[in-house]
């Protein structure tokens, strides 16, 4: 039996899909995956548009409104039946979002009760065996062993073993 932590933003929860469906209803654009090879989604659109993606994050609901990743909450239900699962989410960087992010597992993911959700800023102080994480420097210092999830945002991060979606993750785990 493991213990694996797990990134929400971008791993569980599809900010980056919110990023653009928000900018898109801003400003009338049809900004979609498909345009976007790499990098955030503020560095994909003119400059004039990117400090309105960096305010989505402080927007009430922003957390709270997020789509699950594509197999996200099966593939997670069946790693908490075999492992101990924690989600380990930076919800302290923004001010809405760790009552958001709580309620949004409440919603998604209810067999993750309250004492696997850990709200932390540095992740490196957690002691386990895996971290799931779509942030490099998350996993760059953390003790156990890692796995990079694919987002646009890291397509040139290869330091990492990286997992495409949560099928592949299944694979590796269960």
């Amino acid at each position: 039996m493991l213990t694996i932590f797990v990134d929400m933003d971008d791993v569980l929860a599809d900010t980056y899909g919110k990023h653009i469906e928000l900018y898109n209803k801003e400003h009338k654009q049809d900004l979609s995956l498909a345009h976007i090879e790499s990098g955030e989604v503020w560095q994909n659109v003119p400059e004039i548009h990117q400090e309105s993606i960096w305010k989505h994050a402080h927007q009430e609901g922003f957390f709270r409104d997020l789509k699950p990743i594509k197999d996200s909450i099966q593939v997670m239900e069946a790693l908490c039946n075999k492992h101990n699962v924690y989600i380990a989410t930076a919800a302290t960087q923004f001010p809405n979002s760790l009552k958001e992010k709580s309620d949004w597992l409440d919603e998604y993911m209810p067999f993750i009760t309250w004492q696997h959700r850990i709200m932390c800023g540095h992740k490196f102080i957690l002691n386990g065996d895996l971290l799931i994480d779509d942030r490099s420097y998350n996993l760059e210092r953390f003790a156990g062993d890692t796995l990079l999830f694919d987002s646009p945002h890291n397509q040139h991060e290869t330091d990492y073993t990286r997992v495409y979606n949560w099928l592949e993750v299944a694979e590796r785990l269960l």
